[in-house]
């Protein structure tokens, strides 16, 4: 048996859930806003909807399907993004918890997210 011991990645945490609204903090589409499509806990990136636009050229599998150049988003780091308070605009999360339930709030007006 070998000294290294098999482990799995680890899953990072994060507070940022999908459907959440964030605005793009850092890199090309700085300033842009969009609703989170997907999280990847492991690579810790996110997708956002209609962001991160990158063309790929795609081979046609079928007869029915359409090759081409298609736009597709890319994942960002979840570093390079923030959720959108109403109020506020971009802020970071807090937590407040009531009655037994667990409330993420804004950190900058206490809003519930």
């Amino acid at each position: 048996m070998s000294l290294k011991a098999k482990t799995r990645p680890k899953r990072l945490k994060t507070k940022l859930k999908k459907n959440d609204v964030v605005t793009i903090i850092k890199g090309k589409d700085r300033g842009k806003s969009g609703r989170i499509l997907a999280i990847d806990h492991i690579r810790d990136r996110v997708i956002i909807e209609g962001l991160n636009i990158m063309k790929k050229a795609m081979k046609k599998k079928s007869q029915n399907d359409q090759g081409g150049i298609k736009e597709l988003e890319r994942p960002l780091p979840i570093a390079n993004v923030m959720i959108n308070c109403k109020k506020c605009g971009p802020t970071r999360i807090g937590y407040q918890i009531k009655a037994k339930e667990k409330i993420r709030i804004c950190r900058k007006c206490g809003e519930q997210l």
